[in-house]
């Protein structure tokens, strides 16, 4: 098999990283879940339109809605983080801020996912 880069890039070891598979996959997977859990949670808060604020407490306590809120919000978090990675890569083109936006947005994804984790844990435990 004949290798199709250029001869400057094949010296400068430019090509393929090979981890843009896992990437693709990953976005798809997390795509995914997510439609299945968002299903789950328009049905659930479409349940709770004229419900008071105890009612809607005690359906996100059930062990059930709590673990789905989990994952969903876990879902969301991730999907969105990969996403904002490939805009950063593709159109930010200087190396250190391409860096550091990559790295501030998965800070923010893995705080935002404790965060929800943390608040509906909370609330199941009736806290």
């Amino acid at each position: 098999m004949s290798d199709m880069r250029n001869p400057l890039g094949r010296a400068r070891g430019l090509g393929s990283a090979k981890a843009g598979t896992g990437h693709w996959w990953m976005q798809r997977l997390t795509a995914l879940a997510l439609v299945v859990l968002s299903v789950w949670f328009l049905i659930t808060v479409l349940g709770l339109l004229h419900a008071d604020y105890p009612t809607a407490l005690a359906t996100l306590a059930r062990p059930w809605n709590a673990v789905l809120m989990v994952a969903f919000t876990t879902a969301m978090f991730w999907h969105a983080q990969l996403g904002l990675q490939v805009v950063i890569e593709d159109y930010v083109h200087t190396r250190w801020l391409e860096t550091f936006l990559v790295v501030l947005v998965k800070l923010l994804a893995v705080l935002s996912v404790i965060a929800a984790a943390l608040a509906v844990v909370r609330i199941a435990l009736g806290h």
